[in-house]
């Protein structure tokens, strides 16, 4: 039977795979169509972090404009972008971290504060895009931000938990590489009279 807990060293992959979750979902934002989008049909607009697109009900092709040609369409893409190639960084580091055999634990602290670098660029890029697209584009119909964006969100989410368990990993250094004798409880009949 393989009991793992919190901290210990055979769960040591479990904070890369997490950091691998959160690329493959900044990936999906990144790439995806759907930061806003019609609540209902007839869907007459759809942007992503990069282009706003939209078009009459009865026509089928889409007329797409850049959001690169607007500074804070520039400012949430780069920011995004920044958090996400540092997030890919993080990861390498975090894979070669747990593939040594004597992990050094100022090194995963070091990567904790990486990921909260990661997470204050991404929450920059995720807060200035709704705020200045619903200023400056006119939405036509009922609009919502939608999977790609929530997908950018759940990506930082993961990134901030990633980043406090990164940072507080060297507390349990002798569990995690183990160097502590477990401790065993026992009452005598004495003292616990239920047990009989």
């Amino acid at each position: 039977m393989v009991v793992c807990g919190l901290a210990c060293w055979r769960c040591r992959w479990l904070l890369p795979l997490l950091l691998g979750l959160a690329i493959i979902m900044g990936i999906i934002a990144l790439a995806g169509r759907g930061w806003l989008e019609s609540e209902s049909g007839p869907y007459v607009q759809q942007a992503s972090l990069w282009e706003s697109c939209t078009r009459t009900p009865d026509a089928l092709n889409w007329n797409c404009e850049s959001l690169m040609d607007y500074g804070w369409g520039r400012a949430a893409a780069a920011t995004y972008l920044v958090g996400f190639v540092i997030l890919v960084i993080c990861f390498a580091l975090a894979v070669i971290a747990f593939s040594i055999e004597i992990l050094r634990f100022n090194f995963v602290r070091g990567i904790g504060g990486l990921l909260f670098v990661v997470a204050a660029f991404q929450i920059i890029g995720l807060v200035i895009y709704p705020v200045k697209f619903t200023e400056d584009i006119l939405l036509i119909g009922d609009n919502m931000f939608s999977w790609a964006y929530g997908f950018g969100w759940a990506s930082t989410v993961v990134v901030i938990g990633c980043a406090f368990f990164f940072c507080c990993l060297p507390n349990w250094e002798d569990e995690v590489l183990g160097n502590i004798k477990p401790t065993y409880y026992y009452s005598s009949p004495e003292r616990a009279p239920y047990l009989n």
